[in-house]
């Protein structure tokens, strides 16, 4: 593999590594993938040629991980595949590039420069300076900007967005972005959205704890568990007074599974059934069905059995008539 860097004029020994990639890259690079990265650069400004294997002995970093690493380099364009090997990428350029590429990107300035968007920028710099000491990196602008346009959040969303991310240690842009699908896919716009979003998280939280123990299971909820009991409270409405309506059903049952408990609860939720009196009106309702039919089967059983024996008794008297007319000849 030979790698190669863009010619550059090297007026100096040392390895340069722009602080573009520190803002933008560091936090998103697991220790093995930036000691490679970090290294195939060193060797790039030699126009040294080396090998895979001779780069996993060097590094004490095996084959596979080698491998996996060159591929997630290429993927997040901070190398690029040549017939003769692999381009270690400008970073500073390509930046550069896409921040000024039309209707993709906007950098800090533009956005400032925007009437509607001023306090936009106000979130954007309180964000930087909060969770970014200062620094954060261009790209961070651009996608902030976007996520603002995408799913319609207000300055204090956005920036209780990056504050639950933050809390976490979990500042990629990747988890940042499924958080932000998350909440937009619960319609939250607003704080006040977001408040009784969080109001209704923590209320699960206190359903997981109280079912999982209701039902005997002291580990914790599986996923798939733990969705069914989301979609109780959160699309359907339902409060604990309605689930352990449920749950009390389950004790004329060995074993009973979430999936049980699922379609009970899902049959009420069909019947448009909303409060725990409705449902609990619902069930004596149909208690009292299943008495009234069960009243009838009996008088039913009744009668078919007296008819039963009645028949009897008419084959019988049929057969004793036929008898003594027989004794009667005789």
């Amino acid at each position: 593999m030979k790698l190669e860097q863009k010619e550059k004029s090297l007026l100096f020994s040392e390895t340069m590594i722009p602080d573009i990639f520190f803002s933008e890259y560091l936090s998103e690079l697991p220790g093995d993938y930036l000691k490679i990265y970090l290294y195939m650069t060193f060797l790039s400004k030699y126009h040294k040629d080396i090998k895979l294997n001779d780069l996993s002995k060097k590094l004490n970093i095996p084959l596979k991980i080698i491998n996996d690493v060159i591929k997630y380099l290429e993927e997040n364009n901070l190398i690029l595949k040549k017939t003769t090997g692999y381009i270690i990428i400008d970073i500073q350029e390509a930046t550069l590039r896409n921040l000024y590429t039309p209707n993709l990107t906007m950098s800090k300035e533009k956005i400032e420069q925007t009437s509607k968007n001023k306090s936009r920028a106000k979130a954007i710099d309180h964000i930087n300076n909060m969770y970014f000491q200062g620094i954060m990196g261009p790209s961070w602008y651009n996608d902030i900007d976007l996520w603002f346009k995408k799913y319609e959040f207000d300055e204090q969303v956005m920036i209780a967005l990056f504050d639950y991310c933050y809390n976490r240690g979990a500042m990629s842009k990747k988890y940042v972005q499924v958080v932000a699908e998350g909440w937009a896919s619960n319609k939250i716009k607003t704080w006040n959205d977001l408040d009784q979003y969080f109001e209704k998280r923590e209320n699960l939280n206190k359903y997981n704890k109280i079912i999982a123990k209701k039902l005997g299971k002291y580990g914790n909820l599986t996923e798939y568990e733990e969705a069914y009991i989301e979609n109780w409270v959160l699309n359907f409405g339902y409060d604990m007074s309605i689930i352990e309506i449920a749950l009390k059903r389950t004790t004329l049952k060995q074993n009973p599974t979430f999936e049980y408990i699922n379609n009970i609860i899902t049959d009420w939720h069909d019947r448009n059934l909303k409060t725990a009196s409705e449902v609990q009106a619902f069930l004596e309702q149909r208690k009292k069905q299943a008495k009234s039919a069960k009243e009838l089967q009996t008088k039913v059983n009744k009668t078919n059995y007296e008819q039963r024996n009645y028949d009897n008794l008419d084959f019988l008297y049929a057969n004793q008539s036929t008898e003594n007319k027989e004794d009667k000849k005789n």
